[in-house]
């Protein structure tokens, strides 16, 4: 049978921890699911997060590289092969099954079930679209790539990642750094770091082109606006949305408004997040879908 006749237990979409954790449950569970990853790697975000994440309790002291190679080392003692740098281009829903149209030519995989594991991307300044030299989007590599050294750098943003940044860039030697955010969602020992002569609060004019915030000059602007879920493709299926607009679940299975579809980690947002929590939604779909799947037998 080719793979395109088989009919697999769950199509996960998005190989970061989260459907990685998915995938690797089902398989262990004795289902049968594909992954798919739109990159050539496994990890997700983990692959751009250089630094140590000593949050995961069950890993201190590991990067996010490192986590992502043990995700991927979990795939092959599961035995499962993630198909690579397979983008997804649409999604059609029948009554009991569906189907994921790939962007390779006619090439598509059908499932029993759908599992949206499509992550986040940063979310860009508004008007000034991705690649504006002198201006870096998101947390990640890149930052730690930029030599910082008697920059004046400006950061957009009042959350742990903004606070996080602005740390960084005065560790790395700019000459100024000034953090401007319209309200203060940082953790207290994060804010408590920053001089608060550092910190403008309240609205600013940003002009990319000129790099000026308020009409101050900077060398740098860094933007850490938070995130916006990755599931374009799935559109089509019109998936309830949370206020902040990540896919909607049920707190307890992670099934979104359409009855074949789960979404899991921070496409979804339901938890605080980060590589635990989207593990555990992993493990909450894949327990979910074993739960239907034997009911129906």
């Amino acid at each position: 049978m080719s793979v395109q006749d088989q009919v697999f237990d769950a199509v996960i979409v998005g190989a970061g921890p989260a459907g990685v954790s998915c995938a690797v449950w089902l398989a262990r569970l004795g289902f049968a699911p594909a992954l798919i990853e739109a990159s050539d790697h496994i990890g997700g975000l983990c692959r751009a997060n250089p630094y140590v994440d000593d949050w995961n309790a069950c890993l201190p002291g590991m990067t996010g590289d490192q986590i992502a190679d043990n995700l991927a080392q979990s795939l092959r003692l599961a035995g499962l092969e993630p198909r690579l740098s397979s983008f997804v281009r649409g999604v059609r829903a029948q009554p009991r099954g569906v189907s994921v149209m790939l962007q390779s030519g006619d090439a598509s995989l059908s499932g029993r079930f759908l599992v949206l594991a499509t992550g986040v991307r940063a979310r860009p300044l508004p008007g000034a679209g991705d690649a504006v030299p002198g201006v870096l989007i998101g947390p990640g590599r890149h930052i730690m790539a930029q030599d910082f050294r008697g920059l004046r750098v400006a950061v957009l943003g009042g959350g742990d990642n903004a606070f996080e940044n602005a740390l960084y860039a005065t560790g790395h030697g700019a000459a100024a750094v000034r953090l401007f955010a319209r309200t203060v969602r940082a953790q207290r020992q994060l804010v408590r770091k920053v001089p608060v002569a550092q910190v403008v609060l309240g609205d600013y004019v940003v002009d990319a082109g000129a790099r000026t915030v308020n009409g101050e000059a900077f060398d740098l602007i860094l933007v850490l606006y938070g995130w916006d879920p990755c599931a374009e493709f799935a559109q089509t299926l019109d998936l309830r949305r949370s206020e902040h607009g990540f896919i909607a679940t049920d707190q307890v299975t992670t099934l979104t408004s359409h009855h074949l579809v789960y979404a899991i980690g921070e496409v979804a947002q339901r938890l605080h997040p980060c590589v635990v929590t989207a593990m555990a939604d992993g493990i909450a779909a894949a327990k979910a879908i074993q739960a239907r799947i034997e009911a129906d037998r």
